[in-house]
């Protein structure tokens, strides 16, 4: 115990509570909590405080429940996909190449920090300028709900490529050669995989899955490390080996709020790396501007691959941002010397700036693509990727968006009392195939999505209710907002967790609103007393 504290500098906490109040304003402005905590970083370096080991060791802790937490999300096969893997290697080889012949133009037009840059250097940078931040993209995600949708499968599957390509070459740059113990780990690890699901099963819902989901998450990492592999690919391992298992997804949710804790240390840590001066705002300022090829060209793939107009448009404009990768690309650079320290600072900035202006720019994604739907749509393919075909709802009368337990109950409900014609909807494939294994009519479709509300004909459809039963309120009101503004008239029902939301979706549209707590009580009260009306 003595031995944890002594790691611990009595000013860390202090500049947490900074990045508190920074986090809450950025919040109050419309941008995600992160921003305010790189800004809190910058801020403090200004006055000259400077992060202890404590603070470092939260950041590493951050990152790596984070990529745990992924894998535990990711499914092997989907990075096999072409729209995937094909799309990510064309693009990473595409926009380093492009963002190395930008930085030598710079160089020879004697631009302040881009003039001294060596062969080496904007090898080193043009490679890390053409990664998106795997930390913006999982937070903008999870907190629109939008993780399992097609959009969000497709930026997650493209990050982990990302995230092979980044770890890959930071074993060649650092010279650190995998140790003949490695492939031994490798093997013991899926050998003992059926061990850890069976104990998985067995631990209940309490605090022994989160020490577990915390012991597998650093010890994975701890692993790869004394083979002389990066740690943080551990932990994305161990997570992926977990992943099928029913009770990864609430190992994910167990972990969700600490990870949050642990990721304000990262992002505080990358604001006090330093300040920059009047040429580092410039080199910033040109590098953003750039920024919008990577978005295009994302956009130009994922059509090219038979990616619909709408979800390649929501994962291009999510991807549209510059990766904390080039931090460490930065700090390896200037340990090799290939970079000088304003270039480890210049990063810090670029990287901020891109999530500020992303983040503004995802706010009004679905904006921008109604706004401009049908020059974006030239460029859609007719081919369509499997699950992903059109479905018709001529014939629907209650359309229940969102199928999970609050979804599939309200739909056998339905039936249970005489309802025909009912019609579920989810952006997740595996609920999607269980439904339907279930004998429930389910399709494969995102409701908070303009394009799904953008292929019905509100006025001709027969669909008489709308019930919106996502976990994420956000994408409820979103769904009852798009029909609003389709055309729709007919009734929409949402469910909820918290009173403060009800607001939210009455001004989107909504026209009743289930609390799922405050009715799961009457619900009992009533179950009990139809079951004691019989037994009298």
């Amino acid at each position: 115990m003595e031995n944890l504290f002594s790691s611990i500098d009595y000013k860390d906490p202090v500049w947490i509570a900074v990045a508190f109040v920074f986090g809450y304003l950025s919040r109050q402005i419309g941008l995600p909590p992160l921003v305010g905590f790189l800004v809190a970083g910058f801020t403090l370096n200004y006055f000259g405080a400077e992060g202890g080991e404590f603070l470092n060791e939260m950041a590493d802790i951050g990152v790596t429940l984070l990529l745990f937490s992924i894998g535990l999300k990711l499914r092997v096969k989907e990075l096999l996909r072409a729209e995937v893997l094909g799309v990510t290697i064309i693009h990473i080889l595409t926009v380093s190449i492009f963002m190395m012949m930008s930085l030598v133009l710079f160089k020879e037009l004697d631009f302040p920090l881009f003039s001294n840059l060596s062969q080496a250097s904007i090898l080193v940078l043009g490679f890390a300028l053409s990664f998106s931040s795997t930390v913006f993209v999982v937070k903008v995600l999870e907190s629109r709900g939008d993780v399992l949708s097609q959009y969000g499968r497709l930026a997650i599957g493209v990050l982990i490529v990302q995230d092979l390509a980044a770890v890959l070459f930071l074993g060649i740059s650092e010279a650190k050669i995998p140790s003949m113990w490695a492939v031994s780990l490798i093997a013991l690890l899926i050998v003992g995989r059926p061990l850890l699901l069976n104990l998985l099963a067995k631990l209940g819902h309490g605090e022994l899955l989160v020490l577990f989901g915390l012991a597998l998450a650093l010890g994975g990492a701890a692993l790869f490390d004394a083979v002389d592999m990066k740690g943080d690919l551990g932990a994305l391992v161990v997570g992926v080996l977990l992943g099928d298992h029913p009770k990864s997804k609430e190992l994910v949710k167990i972990l969700f709020s600490l990870k949050e804790l642990f990721l304000v240390g990262f992002f505080l840590s990358i604001g006090m790396a330093g300040l920059p001066d009047y040429s580092i705002m410039i080199a910033v300022a040109i590098l953003l501007v750039l920024m919008a090829f990577k978005s295009g060209l994302f956009y130009l793939l994922f059509t090219l691959f038979c990616v619909r107009a709408r979800p390649a448009v929501a994962t291009s404009l999510i991807l549209g941002n510059y990766s904390e990768f080039g931090l460490i690309v930065s700090v390896v650079g200037v340990s090799q010397q290939w970079l000088s320290n304003e270039w480890l600072v210049a990063m810090a900035l670029l990287v901020a700036s891109s999530f500020a202006v992303s983040s503004v720019i995802n706010n009004y994604s679905d904006d921008i693509y109604t706004r401009f739907r049908n020059q974006l749509r030239r460029l859609q393919r007719k081919e369509r990727l499997l699950g992903d075909e059109d479905f018709d709802l001529s014939d629907t009368r209650v359309l229940i968006c969102g199928m999970g337990r609050v979804g599939s109950g309200a739909y056998d409900y339905l039936l249970e009392q005489g309802h025909v014609n009912v019609l579920g909807l989810d952006s997740d494939e595996e609920v999607v195939t269980c439904q339907r294994s279930h004998g429930r009519n389910t399709v494969l479709a995102n409701a908070s999505s303009p394009d799904f509300w953008s292929r019905i004909d509100v006025n001709d459809s027969k669909i008489e209710w709308v019930f919106l039963c996502a976990p994420n309120n956000y994408a409820n009101a979103t769904a009852a907002k798009l029909a609003r503004q389709r055309g729709y008239k007919g009734l929409i029902c949402s469910a909820t967790k918290f009173p403060d939301e009800e607001a939210v979706l009455k001004e989107a549209g909504v026209d009743a609103v289930f609390n799922i707590y405050a009715e799961a009580g009457a619900g009992l009260a009533e179950n009990v007393q139809n079951i004691c009306n019989v037994n009298n």
